[in-house]
């Protein structure tokens, strides 16, 4: 009778969750993006959501919630009820930040159901017009001449960005100024306006700026050259073939969120990031869209941990 008992509750469960993720969205849902407006992860989230929306008939609504090494936002995610109706974007950070900080407000692994991975995109290597460097050996020779006074800037401590111009510190010799930001925005504003000297970022957040000649490419971490920047060269080229940090991004639900909304999540993002359309607008951006499994989400961030923790751990890394 008991056995009979707790099969039925079983049944009863498993229908109520099924109707749940069938009724799936009933009122908006918010996407948390841990940075301020005009980064890679604050663009994507705003080309997904309004096809989102569409597909689900109730809006995505963009929060951004910067600070803390992208760990503000993250921990929002992480504590959010596990129902569906908060998700969010994750990025590089997430999976740098363990290596960096001893004590973080949640669990990289256990603490969310990946969705998709979104996609990835190289770096570039970006000095504003008035450093006189023309390449990034003129560049290095600058900063060997000026220990000290040459100042970067990144979206945040832990952060790609971060990480990759401590890789060309470290390639180069150089002594640099690290200036942190909440974000890609806010950082792209300040180095556009003179205030750094130079950032790596991606082709997302730069070409246009690039492009209007308010910022100087001097090499990528991409495997070949960009067709934006023919004229470009990577950094193998240039003979830094240690810098090859590369940023990703990712969506992310609270863990214990069930199992039939982020499958349906997942099926309606990887439709979208598998359009035409959109693969050509993400392409024009230098984005590569990926949209893949939870479970290939799951092995890939896995993978991730290991292996910026041995970057972090040779480079010496820390958070400031």
């Amino acid at each position: 009778m008991k056995t009979r008992h707790s099969a039925m509750l079983l049944a009863l469960a498993f229908t109520a969750a099924a109707g749940q993720a069938q009724d799936y969205p009933t009122r908006p849902v918010r996407v948390i993006v841990p940075y301020a407006p005009g980064g890679g992860s604050d663009i994507l989230a705003r080309m997904l959501a309004p096809r989102a929306a569409a597909d689900l008939g109730q809006q995505f609504v963009v929060d951004n919630r910067a600070g803390g090494n992208s760990m503000i936002g993250t921990g929002l995610i992480a504590k959010a009820t596990p129902d569906g109706y908060t998700i969010g974007m994750i990025d590089t950070a997430f999976t740098i930040n363990p290596g960096l900080f001893a004590k973080m407000p949640y669990d990289a692994t256990r603490d969310f159901a990946p969705v998709t991975l979104v996609a990835s995109s190289p770096l570039i290597l970006v000095v504003h017009p008035s450093v006189p460097a023309q390449s990034a050996k003129e560049l290095v020779a600058l900063a060997k001449a000026k220990p000290g006074q040459v100042t970067f800037g990144s979206a945040g401590n832990g952060t790609a960005i971060h990480l990759a111009l401590e890789q060309f510190r470290l390639v180069a010799g150089v002594e640099l100024v690290h200036v942190p930001y909440k974000g890609g925005g806010p950082l792209v504003a300040d180095l556009v306006a003179g205030q750094v000297n130079m950032t790596i970022g991606t082709p997302a957040s730069l070409l246009q700026f690039i492009r209007a000649n308010r910022a100087r490419a001097l090499a990528t971490t991409a495997k070949k050259r960009l067709v934006q920047l023919p004229d470009v060269p990577t950094f193998t080229e240039v003979g830094m073939p240690g810098v090859d940090a590369g940023p990703y991004w990712g969506l992310v639900a609270p863990a214990g969120t069930p199992a039939a909304v982020v499958k349906r999540l997942n099926a309606v993002m990887v439709k979208h990031i598998r359009a035409p359309d959109l693969r050509e607008r993400m392409a024009e951006l230098s984005f590569d869209p990926v949209g893949n499994a939870p479970e290939e989400f799951v092995a890939f961030v896995r993978g991730d941990l290991a292996r910026w923790g041995k970057i972090i751990k040779d480079s010496g890394a820390k958070a400031e």
